[in-house]
């Protein structure tokens, strides 16, 4: 009673207040306790049951694609392995046939840097017809060799990336949909990044985070048109993972390395439309947030400086010698 009392004496704008303050407080704790039912909690998927019998994987030789690969078999699903390297694709089937005796493995030779992408996308789609491909991973991607301005990017460069993270994943996802509608059921996962979608900028990197961009609208407007159709469609960004194309050699909490990503990613895949499936890349998403952004920018201009003085460092002296 007296706390009823209390508060009618209070004015009203300080019970407006109060209240505003109590519905972001609720707001805020729900938000946190699902972060943490999705990060730590939740199932995975029963990839083979729900989507289908065999998973696609591009750029799966190396890094994340590799250890997606190898996690999706785990998982029962046969794997498709495409890559530009027929011996580096023969090496990767051997191992993963060894590791997962009785799993199906197949190769199929892309190189998606080259000018007849579309022809070779389009064998791609020929050896897949028939075959239940249940899950595809858009995994193939290009970066900088090492961060530099807009004006020094090539042409050889800005096609390379144009080509490898735009023209690869919408060619590959464009010969694999309708196999997946024609069953009604059906995984997508391109890979993105958090310089796109997390960060407010990466400076110095700008054709990649364009590029990337364009991956993370490009899977989110394919959820909308095919979730009711049983396609589930995502783009996942993760900030670093130690791989050749982030230039990390060890592995670090922040920087994981790519079993330890692929582990979290492939429990992703099927939910939201976005997700930072490695935990801690989401918390730092989170602090980079409540930097304001002029900030933040300076802080990625600064990092992405010293990147580029030592490439530039390493490149005069490999060309000095």
């Amino acid at each position: 009673m007296a706390f009823c009392a209390d508060a009618q004496s209070q004015p009203a704008w300080a019970l407006a207040l109060a209240a505003l303050g109590l519905l972001a407080s609720a707001r805020a704790a729900a938000r946190l306790a699902l972060w943490l039912y999705a990060a730590f909690l939740r199932p995975a998927r029963p990839l083979r049951r729900r989507y289908g019998a065999w998973a696609v994987v591009t750029g799966a030789t190396d890094g994340i694609g590799r250890a997606l690969a190898f996690r999706l078999a785990a998982a029962g699903l046969g794997v498709v392995l495409v890559g530009r390297s027929p011996d580096k694709l023969t090496a990767v089937a051997a191992e993963l046939e060894a590791k997962r005796p009785g799993a199906g493995v197949r190769t199929f030779v892309v190189d998606f840097a080259a000018d007849d992408l579309a022809a070779r996308v389009g064998a791609l789609g020929e050896f897949l017809r028939g075959l239940d491909v249940g899950v595809l991973v858009n995994n193939v991607g290009a970066s900088y060799p090492y961060a530099r301005y807009f004006h020094e990017v090539d042409e050889a460069l800005a096609q390379r990336l144009i080509r490898l993270n735009v023209e690869a994943v919408t060619r590959v996802t464009h010969a694999v949909l309708p196999g997946m509608l024609e069953r009604g059921r059906g995984a997508i996962m391109n890979m993105g990044s958090g310089a796109s979608a997390i960060m407010p900028s990466d400076p110095l990197y700008t054709v990649y985070v364009a590029t990337k961009a364009y991956v993370d609208q490009f899977s989110r407007c394919l959820y909308v048109e095919y979730k009711s159709k049983g396609i589930d469609v995502q783009c996942q960004v993760p900030i670093q993972v130690a791989t050749k194309l982030a230039s990390i050699r060890k592995p670090t909490l922040l920087a994981p390395s790519p079993e330890a990503y692929a582990r979290a990613a492939v429990r992703s895949i099927g939910y939201e439309p976005r997700c930072t499936p490695y935990w801690v890349h989401a918390v730092v998403g989170f602090l980079i947030s409540l930097v304001p952004e002029p900030i933040a920018d300076r802080m990625f201009l600064n990092r992405s400086l010293g990147i580029r003085a030592r490439g530039r460092a390493k490149e005069a002296k490999k060309k000095a010698q």
